[in-house]
């Protein structure tokens, strides 16, 4: 199985950008613990805070991987081209948020992806991610 994790603007600065939202650990360190967790899925992480490499990314991989987790961040709430790939491509996708979006401020609530993702998980920390691994297994 080939999953893809996609993360989007500043989830580069995990483990330093309000470690009371976030939490302290770096995407890097978790990345390495879900590569441990999940010994026969081949992992690829991609991250960028520009929003056409990450349509690019999802258009690369979106026809040949078994899934696809996306943390778009803030281009969730504002990017209606990533929601536009997500349509495109034939990979499910699960739309994944460290923070319970609906918690934070109101333009956080508006989300351009999660019509077209196979699911959503949000607001259990870097844990979303695991319980997006185990929605595909």
């Amino acid at each position: 199985m080939k999953i893809c994790i996609i993360n989007g603007p500043n989830l580069n600065l995990l483990g330093k950008r309000e470690p009371e939202v976030y939490g302290n650990q770096t995407f890097e360190a978790y990345f390495d613990s879900l590569k441990s967790k999940f010994p026969s899925i081949e992992f690829h992480y991609f991250q960028s805070n520009i929003e056409g490499e990450l349509i690019s990314k999802i258009q690369e991989v979106g026809f040949t991987y078994d899934g696809i987790i996306l943390n778009a961040g803030a281009y969730t709430h504002t990017s209606i081209g990533i929601g536009d790939a997500v349509k495109a491509i034939t990979s499910p996708v699960i739309e994944v948020h460290i923070s319970n979006t609906f918690g934070r401020e109101e333009f956080r609530h508006q989300s351009y992806i999660s019509g077209n993702a196979k699911g959503v998980i949000l607001g259990f920390g870097l844990k979303s991610y695991e319980l997006a691994i185990q929605s595909f297994l």
